[in-house]
């Protein structure tokens, strides 16, 4: 027979929430927790995240630095050498994150030149290095950059 010190919640039940503030027999009476009087005490009080009772806060004290541009363009890396992962000769957004080379199908995808190709491929990307470009055609390949202003990221 089972221990009293050995008993253990069903798994997957869930204990009801405190309730607050529904007289004394509940252990949580009167002032709900919130001790007597006082700024926490009252309803809608306290301070707003990262006030430090009037001292300077921290993120005001710490030096800023930099920009951050609001239009900044993330690209997904993908390695020529990465190529061999994928099945067929068709490189494409779709193709990426079927062989788990990219996070996304829509995001932004730019090929680099690292690795050799040791078949014909056919690539469509957002943006491709010189270098890439270069080894895609002379294996027989194709490269067609796809997005707006697709003439000018070629090569970049």
């Amino acid at each position: 027979m089972a221990e009293l010190h050995e008993l253990r919640p069903s798994p997957g039940s869930v204990r009801n929430g405190k309730r607050k503030g529904r007289g004394p027999g509940s252990g949580n009476g009167k002032t709900a927790g919130r001790g007597e009087k006082g700024q926490n005490s009252r309803s809608g009080g306290g301070v707003r995240p990262g006030f430090e009772g009037g001292q300077m806060p921290l993120q005001r004290r710490i030096p800023k630095r930099g920009f951050t541009p609001l239009k900044r363009r993330i690209y997904q890396i993908v390695n020529l050498a990465d190529f061999s992962r994928i099945s067929g000769t068709e490189v494409d957004g779709e193709s990426l994150k079927a062989a788990g080379l990219v996070r996304s199908a829509k995001g932004l995808v730019k090929i680099l030149g690292f690795g050799d190709l040791d078949q014909v491929y056919s690539v469509k990307a957002h943006k491709f290095s010189e270098s890439a470009v270069k080894k895609i055609e002379s294996a027989g390949g194709s490269v067609t950059v796809t997005g707006k202003n697709a003439e000018d990221q070629l090569g970049g």
